[in-house]
């Protein structure tokens, strides 16, 4: 049920031409085991102007800590997650999600974004940032602070 919502939710969020395909892609996301509290995350996507695009998922169910997600809460990110959440990502641990995304964002200029935060801890604004293209599919990109490592597929 969740995948659906949230590529019900992805798919008004992110224009794109119409008609076009899509495919499941599987998002990792693997924290640094930073001994604290569970981190929140949003994940998003931005055209190649750097304008936002739409929310792709937000881990973490408290949304007065969505602030601290600054970029993409600056974003007006907040405003569409609707279907979109799940819980907090514990320190050490990896959030695996799979959604429909539109073939229109790969090798077009889209970059995908992790903002993430950690209650009593500093926030991290694009801990990962991370063009979507065909050929990065698969290989890890290492965050700046609180994400270890991501990929997709």
């Amino acid at each position: 049920m969740k995948t659906f919502l949230a590529a019900l939710t992805l798919s008004t969020a992110l224009t794109a031409p119409a008609m076009v395909s899509a495919r499941p892609i599987t998002l990792t996301t693997t924290l640094n085991a930073y001994g604290g509290p569970g981190a929140y995350l949003a994940l998003y996507v931005t055209d190649s102007q750097g304008a936002f695009a739409g929310t792709l998922w937000v881990a973490g169910g408290k949304s007065k800590y969505y602030q601290h997600m600054s970029e993409w809460y600056r974003s007006g990110g907040a405003s569409q997650i609707a279907g979109v959440t799940g819980a907090s990502v514990g320190a050490g641990r990896t959030l695996e999600i799979t959604l429909d995304l539109k073939d229109a964002l790969f090798d077009a200029g889209y970059s995908l974004h992790i903002d993430a935060a950690v209650e009593d801890y500093r926030d991290s604004s694009k801990d990962i940032s991370v063009e979507l293209t065909s050929d990065a599919a698969g290989k890890p990109v290492q965050g700046r602070r609180y994400v270890s490592t991501f990929t997709y597929k």
